[in-house]
């Protein structure tokens, strides 16, 4: 079951994130990206794929939706967007790609997005974000560590995420997600979604 679809008035699917942002040699070498998948999708999704009757999912029965989606998401740039100032930073084809299954019925996808150009961490400007602007998919972030720096960050490394104007259909959205995943509270998805910044101390 492909992710990505045309525009739509309401999302179809919700998606919950975690990020770690990646490091090597003092320079930003991609991001590592782990979507929770809601429930219904996630029933959907692995249908007929439990091959071998045991009513659990391993790794290998599920590497070939794991690649149906990191296919399916390339003519969509994976939705992940980052920049530095205002230049547009590309990304390669995604690496170490996977999804589980947990064992309380849901699908995550794992993969690393690397950077084409790695950049420096003390430039100052790098920010990115992950969202559908059609809204097929609606995107929101963890709400226990959303966004992590990975084991090589420099010190003084930290990242803010920065909340986009609403506007009715935004709230609409941030409605139906809460109903979706059952969480208490209010959530926002952001008008493009939100955006994650990045900054390290100069040394």
């Amino acid at each position: 079951m492909a992710l990505a679809g045309t525009a739509q008035a309401h999302p179809h699917v919700w998606v919950t994130m975690k990020e770690t942002v990646l490091y090597d040699q003092g320079t930003i070498t991609g991001l590592q990206q782990a979507w929770t998948f809601d429930e219904l999708y996630t029933q959907q999704a692995i249908e007929g794929l439990d091959k071998n009757g045991d009513g659990k999912y391993d790794r290998e029965e599920l590497k070939e939706l794991a690649q149906v989606n990191i296919d399916g998401l390339k003519e969509f740039s994976y939705f992940t967007f980052a920049k530095l100032g205002a230049t547009e930073l590309k990304f390669k084809p995604p690496v170490d790609y996977w999804l589980d299954y947990s064992d309380k019925g849901i699908l995550t996808l794992h993969f690393t997005l690397p950077l084409e150009q790695p950049v420096s961490a003390e430039a100052p400007g790098f920010n990115f974000a992950v969202f559908d602007s059609s809204y097929f998919i609606a995107f929101e972030f963890a709400e226990a560590d959303p966004v992590k720096l990975g084991a090589n960050a420099p010190a003084g490394c930290k990242t803010t995420i920065h909340e986009p104007p609403e506007d009715d259909d935004t709230q609409k959205l941030n409605d139906a997600f809460a109903g979706a995943m059952s969480q208490e509270g209010s959530v926002n998805l952001g008008a493009g979604g939100k955006t994650v910044a990045v900054e390290c101390a100069r040394s």
